[in-house]
């Protein structure tokens, strides 16, 4: 099988988290952590700059919101992957992601982990 590569972006307003997120997903093989954010606008810049196969998002950031992110990069680059991972796990924020562009709802305290399957299976796909 081609070795697949799979680019991803952290936004993510822990600095903590976003240390685990990236430790996690760099032992993945094949997953390249591409950039990191705090803020929805250095999270825009930073995704539409590099282009990412995937972005992990929080719905909770710095002086804003992951939906603002969402509505902004996914009308621009629908092919990026979405994955929201939430403190905020409520089905109306899950119906606002999902309507908004995310592939990808997660809940931070139960399913931590799963980003990585995610992640994992979208480097399979490619």
């Amino acid at each position: 099988a081609p070795h697949t590569h799979t680019n991803v972006f952290l936004v993510e307003d822990s600095a903590p988290i976003r240390a685990r997120l990236a430790e996690m997903l760099g032992g993945v093989e094949g997953v390249a952590i591409v950039g990191e954010a705090a803020t929805p606008a250095s999270a825009i810049d930073g995704i539409l700059r590099t282009h990412p196969d995937s972005v992990v998002l929080d719905i909770q950031l710095i002086g804003g919101s992951g939906v603002e992110v969402l509505r902004k990069i996914c009308p621009l680059a629908p092919n990026i992957v979405f994955i929201m991972l939430t403190n905020h796990p409520d089905p109306q924020y899950r119906k606002i992601c999902m309507e908004s562009g995310a592939s990808h709802f997660l809940d931070k305290t139960t399913e931590f982990m799963k980003v990585r399957e995610v992640i994992a299976a979208l480097g399979a796909v490619h």
